[in-house]
């Protein structure tokens, strides 16, 4: 009897859960956030290569390989450099999939990263890194900005 009641209080407990607003398993944004649709979209094509915990997406990470793409919980990416890797297949000889997503679909992905990228960054993120820094850093010095070479 008493497994009985422990495990109803299990399953009352998930369903209040799930009522708080938020949606899919491993995202945490909420549903009637602005984000979410990126959020899912972001949890369907990318999370197989990229760590970005508000999308409950961990990468390679979770299976003993090698990291393909890099942890955006560790560092921010701005708007226009997600977009930018989206619409180019990341950055500079990256092996990420060119136009995973498109259109409208890209620039809510390209939102929600730039929204919950680098959470785990500290201080310095993106919008500290330049283009015009790229260009006077070694390469082997670079942030690891939209590459899969983390």
């Amino acid at each position: 009897m008493r497994a009985v009641a422990i495990t109803t209080l299990a399953i009352a407990a998930a369903f209040s859960l799930s009522a708080c607003g938020f949606g899919e398993e491993g995202i945490t944004v909420s549903n009637d956030s602005p984000d979410y649709e990126g959020a899912q979209l972001f949890a369907a094509n990318c999370a197989g290569c990229h760590t970005l915990t508000a999308a409950g997406a961990l990468g390679t990470g979770n299976r003993g390989t090698r990291v393909q793409g890099p942890n955006l919980d560790q560092r921010a990416e701005t708007y226009e450099s997600a977009l930018h890797a989206i619409q180019n297949g990341g950055f500079s000889g990256a092996i990420m999939p060119q136009n995973i997503v498109v259109g409208e679909e890209a620039e809510k992905v390209a939102q929600f990263v730039a929204d919950y990228a680098g959470s785990d960054a500290g201080e310095a993120g993106a919008e500290d890194y330049t283009q015009e820094q790229d260009a006077s850093v070694p390469e082997d010095e670079k942030p690891v900005t939209g590459t899969h070479d983390e």
